[in-house]
């Protein structure tokens, strides 16, 4: 007779197959996921802490990647501005305004590459996880800083370019749409549609 037949759970050692599950145990039936709130995601995933922790990290990586790329193009130019004949004729604010500019790029820079540092560092001492919340703490740091930058930058280059008199409201505008996409829209949606998912 079979363990089911006779009541008896595995003994052997193996983890009964759950209910939801394919045939390797592992995998949540298709979108079983995606209808569970993020604790329950988290969970319905059957991860360790470390494999979590693996996940997360290769993600916060991607993301970091597709920053990197843009504030380290803008830094570059940034540095090359001192440089030019044009540097010379700009006023003592707009000077100003580039050595504030080119200070937060090089803050935006470190706290960027800070979580690949970070990671060299700790490798091997077995605190993935400790390291994948500094990383993000350190990303998200990074994200403020470069939005810090791009507007300062914004206000140095319509300065020069354009009448200072429209500069105020160009860049206001444009702040309202990088607060928009980077941050409010995000946050809506998490509050939206976890909301839901709860219910």
């Amino acid at each position: 007779m079979t363990d089911r037949e006779t009541g008896r759970g595995r003994d052997d050692g193996r983890p009964e197959r759950r209910e939801g599950m394919h045939g390797d145990g592992d995998t949540p039936r298709e979108g079983e996921e995606a209808a569970r709130g993020d604790g329950e995601a988290e969970r319905g995933r059957d991860e360790t802490a470390e494999e979590r922790a693996d996940r997360q990290w290769q993600d916060l990586m991607q993301e970091i990647r597709v920053v990197q790329t843009g504030v380290q193009i803008l830094l570059g130019f940034l540095l090359t501005v001192v440089f030019t004949p044009r540097y010379e004729s700009l006023s003592s604010a707009d000077k100003g305004i580039y050595v504030l500019t080119v200070v937060l790029g090089s803050l935006a820079t470190g706290a960027l590459i800070g979580p690949v540092s970070f990671h060299r560092l700790v490798a091997g001492r077995r605190i993935k996880p400790e390291t994948v919340a500094w990383a993000s703490r350190l990303t998200f740091i990074g994200i403020l800083l470069l939005l810090a930058t791009l507007t300062t930058a914004l206000v140095l280059i319509l300065r020069v370019a354009t009448d200072n008199a429209i500069v105020p409201w160009l860049v206001a505008g444009v702040l309202a749409w990088y607060l928009l996409c980077w941050f409010a829209l995000p946050l809506w949606a998490r509050s939206r549609y976890t909301a839901k998912r709860r219910e």
